[in-house]
């Protein structure tokens, strides 16, 4: 089946579940408010030792450009959020040097942006740098605004400040590195989550996409309900898999999980495969066979391709359903059926309904949720994860050890349709390691006729594009608008996010979307910088 991963082992499990203990562990041990407390004393104190109106607090977020208000006068946390570039908290943080401003109304800047988002007027301000206890690595800031009655902040000003700075120094270090720990605490713990919800035994799903994601979200929520399931999605997209996942994950996990291709059995054969025959039941039923409801008994009888059922039997079928009970072929004992049904189709079963050629009460009794499988081409996150997991699959299954695929090619996997959706994926990955001497690096000229054709298609359309030239502006404006939208698109509209996915700052962001007159489709619920 398509997108699989060998299984954690029985032990690799319990390394999971003690890994997420531990976690726990961490995150509520470092979630204790004590450094939290020391700062926001300062905020307190502060204004009124040195005669200011506000006091705001800074750091410096690791491994980023993105500088967060923590802590201020009138301030909820994370309100603020200064550039590097063009703001004067920035500025500190980036020389590590103090700065004394006693005329900010005439200095246009980032403060008069802030100012026009808290309601506060700023008339002058002193800022120092908060250095980290190892090293010369700047963690922070802390600013001062408005000195009262009028004044103007002096050198005097600014040294104290810059004695409280060393003593927030060993606090604020350890509120940065408190949120890393948590940061990478939590992401350990999505990602274990995650992959203990993606696996099934003997299988591990790969789900790169918010789409697969929220189909893995729905799989967990109906596995241990006793309703009926339908899957629906094209052809190679993993139906099976998917009810797979449902029964793995249910109550019935340790009871037969028994597959079923409604098309691939002979219309005259239909009942005696569900039902089973007694012997001499017909001609050629020379010995008793149970039917598939029986086989299936305690467990799950997964129905694919169920649009291909034939009409004769499906009076018989809604019965077996709605009793619990059927007769086999050549016998009027009855037998009690306890199991669950999961479907499948590739078609719209309403339109079978409406067509005459499914029956309406049979459609109702078979599923009360709808599993929606998109198809590759609508996912593409998953497609080069696929690919490389497929990749690394086959080098084992061919004894084989390709080194990987050229970038040109990787760019073409993403842009293809993928009719075939993951299983033609797979396929195609065995043909070009198949033809790939081991230690090369696999090239489009080994693909498929069905991919040469497409690359070819589209290089030429490329070439042939009256706006394609050799200029560079509008080709990097091309491809930032590319890359922008791509960004968005992921980080679902938040333009904090989409920037510190583009390794941009916000205000960055703000001004090339104000430039290239883009129409994100998203209204950001992020809190401005």
């Amino acid at each position: 089946m398509p997108y699989l991963t060998p299984s954690l082992s029985h032990s690799s499990r319990k390394h999971l579940a003690v890994l997420r203990q531990r976690l726990s562990q961490v995150t509520s041990s470092w979630a204790m408010d004590d450094y939290r407390a020391f700062v926001t004393f300062y905020i307190r104190i502060l204004p009124k030792l040195m005669n200011v109106e506000r006091c705001t607090i800074f750091i410096m977020e690791i491994g980023s450009n993105r500088i967060c208000s923590i802590f201020g006068t009138g301030l909820s946390e994370m309100q603020i959020e200064p550039p590097l570039e063009g703001s004067i908290v920035g500025k500190v943080i980036s020389s590590g040097i103090s700065c004394i401003e006693n005329d900010l109304r005439s200095n246009p800047g980032f403060h008069m942006y802030a100012d026009e988002q808290t309601g506060f007027i700023s008339r002058n301000m002193i800022c120092a740098p908060i250095k980290g206890m190892s090293g010369n690595l700047i963690t922070g800031a802390v600013e001062l605004l408005n000195k009262t009655k009028g004044e103007s902040f002096d050198a005097e000003d600014l040294q104290q400040l810059e004695e409280v700075a060393q003593f927030l120094s060993i606090s604020i270090e350890s509120i940065v590195l408190n949120q890393e720990i948590l940061r990478i605490a939590g992401y350990l713990n999505k990602e274990v989550g995650r992959l203990e919800q993606a696996t099934v035994r003997g299988t591990r799903i790969i789900a790169e996409s918010a789409a697969m994601r929220e189909v893995l979200d729905l799989v967990q929520v109906v596995a241990n309900s006793p309703i009926n399931v339908i899957i629906q999605g094209e052809n190679g997209t993993g139906k099976e898999l998917i009810a797979r996942m449902i029964h793995e994950s249910g109550e019935r996990r340790q009871q037969p999980f028994v597959p079923v291709n409604c098309a691939c059995i002979p219309e005259n054969l239909v009942e005696s495969e569900f039902f089973g025959h007694e012997r001499g039941a017909f001609t050629g039923a020379d010995a008793v066979r149970k039917g598939l409801f029986e086989e299936a008994s305690g467990g799950t009888l997964f129905l694919d391709e169920i649009a291909e059922m034939p009409l004769q039997i499906q009076p018989k079928f809604l019965r077996a359903i709605q009793e619990g009970e059927g007769a086999r072929l050549g016998s009027s004992r009855l037998i009690h059926y306890d199991l669950r049904l999961i479907s499948a189709t590739n078609k719209d079963l309403t339109v079978q309904v409406k067509n005459g050629l499914f029956r309406e009460d049979l459609f109702f009794r078979l599923f009360s949720v709808e599993i929606l499988i998109p198809p590759l081409r609508d996912r593409q996150e998953d497609i080069l994860p696929l690919a490389l997991h497929f990749l690394e699959v086959t080098n084992k299954h061919f004894n084989k050890n390709v080194a990987g695929f050229t970038s040109e090619l990787l760019d073409m996997f993403e842009q293809y349709s993928w009719p075939g959706n993951v299983r033609q994926l797979l396929k195609e990955i065995e043909r070009l390691v198949a033809l790939t001497v081991s230690g090369e690096v696999v090239s489009i000229e080994k693909c498929s006729r069905e991919l040469l054709s497409f690359y070819r298609q589209q290089r030429k359309s490329g070439e042939n594009e009256p706006s394609a030239s050799y200029a560079i502006e509008p080709q990097v404006r091309n491809l930032e608008v590319g890359l922008i939208k791509r960004a968005m698109k992921k980080a679902l509209g938040n333009k904090t996010k989409a920037a510190d996915l583009l390794h941009i700052t916000r205000q960055g962001l703000l001004k090339k979307i104000k430039r290239y007159n883009l129409d994100t489709g998203e209204r950001d619920q992020s809190i401005p910088r």
